[in-house]
């Protein structure tokens, strides 16, 4: 289903675009990630910067959002050493055992979501979403993101580490005219107990790579 909006028209022709994301009761959830993926058109992607760091034995932040290419360091805030590493397929990597900064930072190079997990504290799980669109924005505690979209044909999708299943899509039309804020209600999973003891991540459910045409 395609929705037609009316968005308000910003600078240099772009529009912006309010999505709220709550946990399908209502309740506003953070730390979701909003992409919009254009139908139309291919706009460059330019790569960034990001940082994961770790404090209290805990990634932070714990969802991290960056455009394809970009370069992410996992600084180590804790005064005990932590041992980062990834099984993911967008990104399979693992940092030795070490405190402080890694000397050299990584590169995201495939779209996808990263599970990245310590070998020595298990509890520790963080994830990096790696988008092939300039249209991104994670939610914040109000669960509201705003994207910054010029006119066009989009499919909008919505990710959360606790969804069930694969990242809800809603394909929509953004024009010229009166802010229409959007509204998206995720299934969540129950939130996961404290664990001890050696485990293997799995991947997350992927953000989609390329838009369907």
């Amino acid at each position: 289903m395609v929705v037609a909006l009316g968005l308000f028209c910003g600078l240099a022709g772009a529009a912006e675009l309010q999505v709220g994301v709550d946990d399908g009761h209502r309740k506003p959830l953070a730390d979701a990630v909003v992409s919009a993926i254009a139908l139309d058109a291919h706009p460059a992607v330019s790569a960034g910067k990001g940082i994961m760091d770790q404090h209290s034995s805990q990634f932070v932040p714990g969802v991290l959002a960056i455009a394809v290419g970009s370069i992410v360091t996992f600084p180590n805030s804790d005064n005990i050493r932590h041992q980062v590493y990834s099984f993911s397929p967008a990104k399979p990597f693992d940092l030795p055992l070490y405190a402080g900064t890694p000397a050299a930072p990584l590169r995201f190079e495939k779209p996808g979501v990263v599970v990245v997990g310590c070998n020595i504290h298990d509890w520790m799980i963080g994830y990096i979403v790696v988008l092939d669109t300039p249209y991104f924005a994670k939610t914040d505690a109000a669960g509201q993101a705003v994207l910054s979209l010029p006119p066009g044909r989009y499919r909008l999708e919505t990710w959360h580490p606790r969804l069930a299943g694969e990242p809800v899509r809603e394909e929509l039309v953004v024009g010229l005219g009166t802010s229409a804020p959007r509204r998206v209600h995720l299934q969540l999973t129950p939130p996961p107990p404290p664990r001890r003891g050696n485990r293997r991540l799995k991947p997350a459910p992927a953000v989609s790579p390329v838009p369907a045409r």
